[in-house]
């Protein structure tokens, strides 16, 4: 889909709702910052973090919504019973995100326009949030990647054309979406982020503590 740069609102919902997206949650990492718990199983409103994270992506109506798993797999899994999603187990989990990113993007089955990928630590994203991370994209003046910055603090969800994402699993295993990002500036649309949501995620006790606790860290 061509970039608009100028549109309404409105306009940017309706480009949105024909943008035909995939998303990819992150849930596999090892959480070593948090300590003996894993994040991703933390309570937060009744739910476990992950599942959280994913009922908010599922609430937007991707095409197909993957999540990769990998530390603690099982326990991971089970929290996510009976969401209609797709799970895929990155061996190399241990090796870092690049590998989940990969697992992830090697895992989606339908054709689409581009895939927003997720992480499964920021609770506090909800599917308005990133129903608006869509409409940025589809109305974005340059480009062919978004990724969402807070003032200057970079964030996420990150959304990636189909054809960067191939080009990315084009290139050798420790290869990533960051790296490309990085690679490839000019294709990169910087885009002001409404609220503190997108900046938001949960790697220490004290972000948790934050969160639950309704403060800033």
């Amino acid at each position: 889909m061509a970039p608009i740069s100028t549109a309404t609102e409105n306009d940017g919902a309706q480009l949105a709702a024909a943008l035909r997206a995939s998303a990819i949650v992150l849930a596999a990492g090892l959480s070593r910052r948090m300590g003996p718990q894993n994040k991703l199983l933390l309570p937060m409103e009744g739910e476990p973090l992950v599942r959280r994270a994913v009922g908010r992506v599922l609430g937007v109506g991707f095409v197909e919504v993957v999540v990769v798993l990998g530390h603690a797999a099982d326990e991971v899994g089970h929290a996510l019973a009976g969401l209609r999603v797709r799970t895929v187990l990155n061996a190399e989990y241990a090796s870092g995100q690049v590998s989940s990113v990969r697992t992830g993007l090697a895992a989606l089955a339908e054709p689409v326009d581009a895939v927003l990928v997720c992480l499964g630590d920021q609770p506090l994203l909800t599917s308005d949030d990133l129903r608006a991370v869509l409409g940025a994209y589809a109305t974005r003046p340059h480009g062919s990647i978004l990724v969402p910055f807070r003032g200057d603090r970079r964030g996420n969800p990150v959304m990636i054309d189909a054809g960067s994402a191939r080009e990315t699993l084009e290139h050798g295993t420790n290869f990533g979406c960051r790296h490309f990002i990085d690679r490839h500036p000019e294709r990169v649309y910087r885009w002001q982020a409404p609220s503190d949501h997108y900046v938001r995620d949960v790697d220490e006790p004290a972000d948790y503590q934050a969160l639950v606790g309704g403060r800033a860290p």
